[in-house]
């Protein structure tokens, strides 16, 4: 099934919460290992009265037992994705960009970055102006422009005809467009207009993240020295590491400055670079990304990337023509289930990689990220396994564990 590339709609008041509210009556979940900012604690308990988490429970709380086997971590932040449950966000009305937003939901993400495509700059400020209402009505977390100021030599799955050098009065437009929602914006910094567009985005509070880029390794310098602070999917569209000519990798992965993004599916990165990226970077400087598309949490088929055609089979997207990886299916709880699994992260990494980095790197640290007294109540149970079994997001239930 593919999404219509030419829709079009306008935000409304929307809910992405199935289940209805519980009139927010206060509860403990009390048994499982509750893993904190200071690691995990066994048979520990978390507090949520109304939509926050909170010290002390109030008399009239109800007590769940979860199973001492599982584990309750902070709700999931993605940084970057494009859409999910058949729906997109780079093309799809504002119904569309709902049910993508509730499907990555049912997957444990409850904070999440609409991404944008490849488009001619008149369709992205309408884009950019849909997805802001979306975001000023707390539905999204804000908006994430990936193209048009990529490399063509690195394009991947971005209309090569309709790339663009970052010019910064171009930048400006998309941000001016987004209406203070621009959370985020990726250049091939080495482009024309690149390092004086990361100084302006820096000046306005927007991420500059390198990728898509075929910059040497001293042009990474410079453009982290200007104000880049993230490495768009790091590994994937861009040059590899050489022991010559280290290219970005080396550059993005030594700088304490630079969170890097990785895709944990197991088709964008083989586990040693995995490894490799948590043992140079370190697990505070990692976020977990789904890169997602339409197809994720959907189905194999035929879709639309902006307005390019996407195969899905067997849960791998590439374009029809040249058979460039087209993003991911990925939803965040299997990259959570496969990192501790088959990666063999620890938990505490994982839930840093997956919540508490994208929340700091986001601004929003202080209401997301982590199982805190104050914080928004935003958590996902899984089991022995470390599959998904419940998804709470402010305090309602969108997976109910159906526990007690």
């Amino acid at each position: 099934m593919a999404a219509d590339p030419g829709a079009r709609g306008t935000a409304r008041q929307a809910t992405t919460n199935p289940q209805p509210a519980t009139g927010n009556a206060p509860l403990v979940l009390s048994g499982a290992t509750v893993v904190l900012p200071t690691g995990p604690v066994k048979d520990g308990r978390v507090i949520v009265d109304g939509t926050r988490i909170t010290g002390a429970a109030p008399e009239n709380a109800q007590v769940i037992d979860v199973p001492g086997t599982y584990h309750v971590v902070p709700g999931f932040v993605d940084i970057h994705n494009h859409g999910g449950g058949g729906a997109s966000f780079t093309s799809g009305t504002a119904d569309d960009v709902v049910r993508g937003i509730h499907t990555h939901r049912l997957h444990g993400t409850t904070t999440l970055v609409a991404s944008t495509v490849t488009d001619d700059m008149d369709a992205l400020a309408h884009r950019a102006g849909l997805l802001s209402e979306l975001a000023e009505q707390g539905d999204i977390a804000g908006i994430h422009f990936e193209g048009p100021f990529i490399s063509p030599c690195r394009k991947g799955a971005h209309s090569e005809e309709l790339l663009r050098d970052p010019d910064p009065a171009e930048v400006r437009k998309l941000i001016d467009a987004a209406r203070g929602q621009a959370r985020m914006v990726t250049l091939a910094t080495e482009l024309p207009g690149g390092i004086d567009s990361v100084r302006l985005l820096a000046e306005h509070g927007v991420i500059a993240a390198i990728g898509h880029t075929d910059a040497t390794y001293e042009q990474t310098v410079a453009a982290i020295d200007a104000g880049a602070t993230v490495a768009t999917h790091l590994f994937n569209a861009m040059p590899t590491l050489g022991h010559r000519t280290p290219g970005p990798i080396a550059a993005l992965l030594e700088d304490e400055r630079i969170t890097v993004e990785l895709i944990n599916d197991g088709t964008h990165l083989h586990p040693a670079a995995l490894q490799l990226a948590f043992h140079h970077a370190g697990a505070d400087r990692v976020a977990f990304i789904t890169d997602a598309m339409d197809a994720a949490g959907f189905g194999d088929g035929r879709y639309m990337l902006g307005p390019l055609e996407v195969e899905v089979s067997e849960g791998v997207a590439r374009l029809v023509e040249g058979g460039s990886i087209a993003g991911s299916t990925l939803t965040l709880d299997r990259a959570f289930q496969r990192a501790v699994t088959i990666d063999r992260l620890s938990v505490e990494d994982a839930v840093a990689a997956l919540s508490a980095n994208p929340a700091r790197l986001l601004g929003m640290y202080d209401t997301i990220g982590s199982l805190e007294p104050g914080k928004y109540a935003d958590l996902v149970l899984l089991d022995h396994q470390f599959a998904l079994k419940g998804v709470m997001r402010h305090g309602e239930w969108v997976v109910d564990p159906q526990l007690g």
